[in-house]
């Protein structure tokens, strides 16, 4: 890992309407449009679902940290994100998000073990650090037989 800080670099690019361009060095090209909800199309990714999506993929990448490091095996992590965005005091911001993590771990696994690297993984995800939303994780542990098939939740 580099030293601190690093810095991010993304160019936008638009024009009166339309879509919106998103470049970095070294990185596919992106395009964004509004959301429905402000009167966007609807199917491209916004800067809100871009936003949300940071959130549920810097969880995963965190956690996949955080069990190795704790020699945690598993076999696969769905994290589903919900933001909410809402005025307050006639500001228009993300008040909360909603996390969802459904974790499947070989047969044998410490459930209290599967638990800690959980929550050290939402501790520990910058995106979230970096945010003044409130966030709630929720976790559901499904453990898999030898043959793969999930047994039951924990």
């Amino acid at each position: 890992m580099q030293a601190f800080p690093h810095h991010y670099t993304v160019v936008a690019t638009g024009a009166v309407d339309g879509e919106i361009e998103l470049t970095a060095a070294g990185l596919p090209r992106l395009v964004s449009a509004s959301p429905a909800e402000f009167g966007g199309p609807g199917d491209r990714w916004s800067p809100e679902t871009f936003l949300v999506g940071a959130v549920a993929d810097c969880f995963l990448l965190t956690f996949r940290a955080v069990a190795s490091a704790s020699k945690l095996p598993w076999t696969s992590l769905q994290c589903d994100v919900t933001g909410t965005l809402d005025r307050i005091d006639r500001v228009i911001q993300f008040t909360h998000f909603a996390m969802r993590a459904r974790l499947t771990v070989p047969a044998g696994v410490d459930p209290d073990q599967t638990r800690r690297v959980l929550e050290k993984a939402e501790r520990a995800c910058l995106i979230t650090n970096s945010l003044k939303a409130a966030v709630h994780l929720e976790t559901e542990i499904r453990v898999a037989s030898n043959s793969g098939d999930v047994l039951a939740g924990v």
